[in-house]
């Protein structure tokens, strides 16, 4: 039986707002921003810092340096096992990712789940896209005072999501191989979360469905 869902989104597609639904018609735990926390506390470093690491890879400079350092055989420095990179924040939320799934009942929004999940037989992925109209015009919606700059956040994000689980997964983002189900929201949030629910073959552990639920595009 499935005992986790993995949320992978394109940026605008409203795929986290999605996960939110499908956690809360399952009665499930959302795991989400609640890993900024719990790395942090683990880590032993500050939010802020685990935030600027989540869902990206370390600047090239700084990866250029790092590789030639350790490549000429050099002695770590005093203190290079407590730096905390986007490398380590992989470690951190692939370790936290499985604790969840193996508790059960979550629905885990992006963070390369998908790759870290993927030979678990409890797990069911699904990828949330929509056009880029459609995602400017939720840009635009939600930060006005950004909105000519819509576009190119929209790609720069996705560009950014990509290369995440290239460097760390080595596979394609997109790929529709790693998931089991890929949707357009265009569908409607309604449409959505009920396709998960019957794809996943969740039809009995799902909540009753609140009446008069507005599907929301």
């Amino acid at each position: 039986m499935i005992q986790v869902i993995t949320v992978e989104r394109e940026y605008g597609s409203q795929g986290a707002e999605f996960a939110h639904r499908l956690a809360e018609r399952l009665g499930w735990k959302l795991i989400d921003s609640c890993i900024i926390e719990d790395v942090a506390r683990k880590a032993g470093v500050a939010p802020t810092l685990v935030k600027r690491c989540d869902e990206r890879v370390d600047p090239w400079f700084y990866r250029f340096g790092k590789t030639i350092w350790l490549g000429g055989g050099l002695e770590p420095r005093p203190g290079d096992n407590d730096v905390f990179d986007s490398e380590r924040m992989v470690d951190f939320v692939r370790g936290y990712v499985q604790e969840q799934a193996t508790q059960g009942s979550c629905v885990v929004v992006g963070r390369g789940a998908a790759c870290t999940l993927a030979k678990s037989p409890g797990a069911f992925h699904v990828f949330v896209y929509a056009s880029l109209a459609r995602k400017i015009r939720w840009f635009e919606e939600h930060f006005p005072e950004h909105a000519k700059d819509a576009e190119r956040e929209i790609i720069a994000t996705d560009r950014r999501r990509a290369e995440y689980i290239r460097k760390f997964n080595q596979r394609e983002w997109d790929d529709r191989r790693l998931y089991h189900l890929m949707m357009n929201s265009c569908m409607g949030m309604r449409s959505m979360v009920e396709a998960t629910i019957e794809a996943a073959g969740l039809q009995s552990a799902a909540a009753a469905e609140p009446a008069g639920q507005a599907a929301v595009g």
